[in-house]
C-alpha cells in the first residue's frame, strides 16, 4: 500500500503552506516518520527538515511535512493543484 495517500487542502491546510513552509498529507496508517520522510523526499526531489504525525478521530494519519527553507511548499502546492 502507498505511504503517502492525499494532501489536505483546507483552508488551515493552505495557510500553512504559506506561513510554515508545510504540506499536510494523508498518510498510511502503519508509516513511520522516516518512512514518510523518504517517500516524501523521492516523489517530489525536495528537502524535508521535518515530519509530525497524528491520528484523527476518523481512525486517519495525516502528516504534517515541514520542507527545508530553501525548497518552498508552494511550489509542491502548486505541482498538486492545491492552490
Amino acid at each position: 500500500m502507498a505511504v503517502l495517500q492525499y494532501p489536505i487542502a483546507t483552508e488551515k491546510a493552505l495557510n500553512m503552506v504559506e506561513t510554515r513552509n508545510t504540506i499536510i498529507y494523508i498518510v498510511n496508517l502503519s508509516a513511520d516518520k522516516k518512512t514518510i520522510t523518504d517517500e516524501f523526499e523521492k516523489t517530489f526531489n525536495v528537502k524535508v527538515d521535518y515530519v509530525n504525525t497524528l491520528i484523527s478521530p476518523e481512525n486517519q494519519k495525516k502528516a504534517y511535512i515541514r520542507l527545508k527553507p530553501e525548497y518552498p511548499a508552494s511550489d509542491i502546492a502548486k505541482k498538486l493543484k492545491l492552490v
